[in-house]
C-alpha cells in the first residue's frame, strides 16, 4: 500500500476530488495547512502598511492505496491540480506497512 500526499492550492480541492472519484477513489482526507517554497509568498499592503506573507495557505490531501492504482492517482491529482503556475504543490508518496479499520479490527487492504 502506498500513501499519498498532496500539497495543493485551495481552488483546486474540487477538480482534484472529481477527478479521483472518477477512477474510483472512495476517501480523501484533507487539512488546512500553511507553507512555503519557491514561492517564497508576498508582500501585501494593508491599511498603508506593507507586510510580507511567508506561509501561503494550501490544502493537504492525504490517500491510502494499493500498489497497482498508486501511480495512476499521482497523474490524477497532477493533471487536476495543475495550473502551470509556480506554488501549484507537491506530491510525497511513501510506503504503508498496514492498515486498520478500527470499528471492525481489519488489517490491510481490505481496511482501506
Amino acid at each position: 500500500m502506498q500513501k499519498i500526499e498532496a500539497i495543493i492550492k485551495p481552488f483546486k480541492i474540487d477538480d482534484v476530488k472529481e477527478a479521483l472519484q472518477a477512477i474510483g477513489i472512495q476517501g480523501l482526507t484533507t487539512s488546512e495547512v500553511k507553507g512555503f517554497g519557491r514561492q517564497k509568498g508576498h508582500t501585501e499592503v494593508y491599511r498603508g502598511a506593507e507586510y510580507v506573507v511567508d506561509f501561503l495557505p494550501k490544502l493537504k490531501l492525504e490517500i491510502v492505496v494499493e500498489d497497482d492504482i498508486a501511480e495512476n492517482v499521482v497523474n490524477t491529482i497532477v493533471d487536476a491540480a495543475s495550473s502551470g503556475k509556480i506554488g501549484d504543490g507537491k506530491i510525497f508518496v511513501s510506503k504503508v506497512e498496514d492498515v486498520v479499520r478500527i470499528r471492525t479490527g481489519e488489517h490491510g487492504p481490505t481496511a482501506i
